[in-house]
């Protein structure tokens, strides 16, 4: 794919417009001929701090310890903030490098106090654990116990012994910190695969700071699936500056960037193109406005975008957000057979998939030009109950495998193969050739669920598989749990799952489906009535209630896309409507009701 030569005249009068003003005001700078490269990795990380504000005077020890938990929360100068609560001699033994352990409901608890020594327990839930660039990674690991001692000096309760490492409550974590997105390459270089990380950084310095961590590279376990454009020889020429050439307060205000790149020339188009995908996705979507002039060697990366810069509306053909948006229009199936919903009611499609009445689950290609479904085969026990059909909307399907059971299809991204699994235990891919008009059936490797010892076991029946809009990630529902996995393909054209991640390992019932909302956003329900949808990010973290208080359980099914979330439950399908920043209520589907319908999305 190629980037779209031709924008609007009025987006790019704008752009340049802004450019032009913000040279007015500040003075036009040149563009310098020759600097010397500067590896992105040499950038200075350090957030920047004014001081961090003392430990209160007085404070009896167990508060003073919940106020320590609060202040390790600051990663600036070395946790100075929580360094304070320490003795010298204990600030200069700490080594808060060596992991951060996220935790809910810390309880102090007093172990021993003599005169002017004390001894604490610190005991609580873990949630999480960030790593050094900033990854999350939801852990179920058991109880956090650290013993704290304490002395009294000239008055004041200070920390003398504590383990290494950082530990910090949800709530500190939640004021301090935030999600940031780095953006990397496909291997076909045809979408941006989102990498998720929690960072507290000061604004003036991200700019810098989200740099640094995509020359740096993606998370270990999204690196086999994906290609990083900004990987050397590439390096940052010269200070990032706004697109002026300030080198101050960059990302602040509407200054745009300005980011000369060394070592570009070995690039191909498309792969400037996705370098600038990165840079751009990645950047504007921390709130760091543009336009970003992005150059080679002081010259423009692109000549198409010299005068005005890049904007978002140049890559976001790339972001998996825009590629999820549904231009098919909602489907469904009401009494096993496949409909489609129009403004006038709901319609049952023509071909096979509107004429039977046997399906119980079905998934549209992305461009809606096919379907794959579940049918019931009618056959009797212990012949296999369920066929899976491919064919083209509104025309034939033919039969591609069967079990006893089959989970709902899901589409690759460009629509070349639905995925599916069949008796709990066998993923396959339906591959149809386009040249051919055939189906063939795939085989994909599931054992790398469980080659890695220290990982998570993966329990079967998998229920539930939906490939992610990037193609590069799998969710899946195993044993009722929920899972995010890596699509790695062979040399040969063969296909794996590995690298399972746990994902809302907080639910206390089994999830009975899912779906992908955008790239990085899952959409999950489970059994009970208590909070039966809920989202949470593919990293595990910010995993919340979706509304519920008009919900019938048991919820069945959910589908959405980026743009809109559905559920069927046991009285039919609702689609979550409401404003941004406004409350959100699911409101029934005329013409989809009962317990056996269902709504189908694309993907």
């Amino acid at each position: 794919m190629t980037m779209r030569a031709v924008r609007s005249s009025g987006r790019t009068g704008l752009s340049a417009l802004l450019l032009i003003v913000s040279m007015v005001l500040t003075g036009c700078a040149s563009l310098p001929e020759s600097s010397a490269p500067q590896a992105l990795r040499t950038i200075d990380r350090e957030p920047a701090a004014e001081g961090p504000t003392p430990p209160i005077s007085g404070r009896d020890p167990d508060l003073l310890l919940r106020d320590f938990l609060a202040a390790t929360a600051d990663p600036a100068n070395r946790h100075l903030a929580a360094r304070q609560y320490m003795t010298p001699a204990a600030s200069a033994q700490w080594d808060d490098t060596v992991s951060t352990t996220i935790v809910e409901r810390p309880d102090t608890l007093l172990e021993s106090r003599e005169g002017e020594q004390a001894t604490y327990r610190i005991r609580a839930q873990r949630v999480a654990e960030l790593s050094a660039d900033g990854a999350y990674r939801a852990v179920t690991e058991p109880t956090l116990e650290n013993k704290i001692e304490l002395v009294k000096i000239d008055g004041e309760w200070r920390i003398e012994s504590l383990p290494p490492g950082v530990v910090m409550d949800t709530s500190a974590f939640a004021k301090s910190y935030r999600r940031y997105v780095l953006y990397f390459a496909d291997q076909a270089g045809t979408a941006a695969v989102p990498d998720l990380r929690w960072l507290s950084v000061p604004k003036n310095q991200l700019t810098q700071r989200l740099l640094g961590l995509l020359i740096e590279g993606p998370n270990d376990n999204l690196a086999p699936v994906v290609r990083n454009r900004l990987d050397p020889p590439v390096t940052l020429r010269g200070p990032i500056t706004k697109a002026n050439g300030d080198p101050q307060d960059v990302g602040l205000g509407l200054g745009g960037v300005r980011i000369d790149f060394a070592g570009v020339s070995g690039l191909n188009q498309r792969d400037k193109e996705m370098l600038a995908g990165q840079v751009v996705l990645t950047l504007s979507k921390a709130d760091i406005p543009g336009p970003y002039i992005l150059l080679a060697d002081g010259q423009p990366l692109d000549d198409r975008f010299a005068a005005g810069g890049w904007t978002v509306g140049d890559v976001d053909y790339l972001d998996p957000s825009v590629r999820a948006v549904d231009r098919t229009g909602l489907h469904a199936l009401r009494g096993g057979t496949l409909a489609q919903v129009t403004d006038g009611g709901v319609v049952d499609v023509p071909g096979y998939f509107g004429t039977v009445d046997n399906l119980r689950s079905a998934a549209l290609s992305p461009d809606g030009q096919l379907v794959a479904a579940v049918a019931d085969a009618g056959r009797p026990a212990p012949e296999p109950q369920r066929t899976l059909m491919v064919g083209t909307y509104g025309g034939t399907a033919i039969p591609v495998a069967e079990g006893t059971t089959i989970s709902r299809p899901s589409w690759n991204a460009d629509g070349s193969a639905a995925w599916a699994v069949i008796d709990g235990t066998k993923v396959i891919r339906a591959v149809r050739d386009s040249a051919t008009n055939t189906v063939s059936r795939q085989g994909v490797d599931i054992s790398g669920l469980n080659s890695d010892p220290s990982g998570p076991t993966v329990r079967m029946p998998i229920t539930e598989l939906r490939i992610s809009r990037t193609g590069v990630r799998a969710a899946l529902i195993a044993d009722g749990k929920v899972y995010v996995a890596l699509i790695e393909r062979g040399p040969n054209g063969s296909y794996a799952l590995t690298t399972p991640v746990p994902v809302a390992v907080g639910l206390s019932t089994s999830a009975v489906s899912l779906s992908w909302v955008g790239g990085d956003t899952l959409l999950i329900a489970r059994e009970g009535n208590i909070d039966p949808v809920s989202t949470v990010r593919i990293d595990g973290s910010e995993w919340r209630p979706v509304t519920s208080p008009n919900l019938t359980p048991p919820v069945r099914v959910v589908a959405a896309t980026a743009g809109a979330q559905y559920v069927a439950d046991a009285r039919g399908v609702l689609q979550l409507t409401g404003n941004t920043g406004e409350p959100t209520y699911w409101t029934d589907m005329p013409g989809l009701v009962g317990n056996d319908a269902t709504p189908v999305l694309p993907g």
